[in-house]
């Protein structure tokens, strides 16, 4: 179980959902309370974004951050190997609305590569194998051995 959710437990509190849990639409918030001095306030408050993770999306997002974006790291604290863990990071970003895969745009120099060459050099920077400006150099069809116009 997550930190967050530890806490709420403590001191007496559910953690809010999202979604409806008959008709799964999105839920809106319609009052807010202070618990230290009573005061209340009521309209239609919306949720954040992460408001529309499942419980276990929430605890993978808090591992990702505990593990510093470190996809290696994550696998290995959920014990899930990486291309179960890149597949739920996708499956959250998604869920959050923005899109399933980052499209690498086609340069003049990378447009006859395959685009599973190129999210495999996307890869190699997420894992920490290359360097941004190394994973340029591939896509632009540069070898280290070439050299580098800077």
């Amino acid at each position: 179980m997550s930190f967050i959710h530890d806490a709420r437990r403590k001191v007496g509190m559910h953690p809010v959902i999202g979604r409806c849990p008959i008709c799964h639409d999105q839920l809106t918030v319609t009052r807010l309370r202070c618990g230290s001095c009573g005061t209340g306030l009521e309209g239609s408050f919306s949720l954040g974004p992460l408001q529309r993770l499942s419980s276990d999306q929430i605890g993978f997002v808090e591992s990702f951050i505990r593990c510093r974006g470190s996809l290696k790291d994550v696998g290995a604290e959920l014990g899930m190997s990486y291309p179960t863990v890149n597949n739920r990071l996708n499956d959250i970003l998604t869920a959050l609305g923005y899109g399933d895969r980052v499209k690498v745009p086609d340069t003049p120099e990378s447009q006859g590569m395959p685009a599973e060459r190129k999210r495999d050099i996307l890869s190699q920077v997420q894992e920490g194998k290359i360097s941004a400006s190394e994973a340029e150099q591939l896509l632009r069809g540069r070898t280290q051995t070439e050299g580098v116009r800077q």
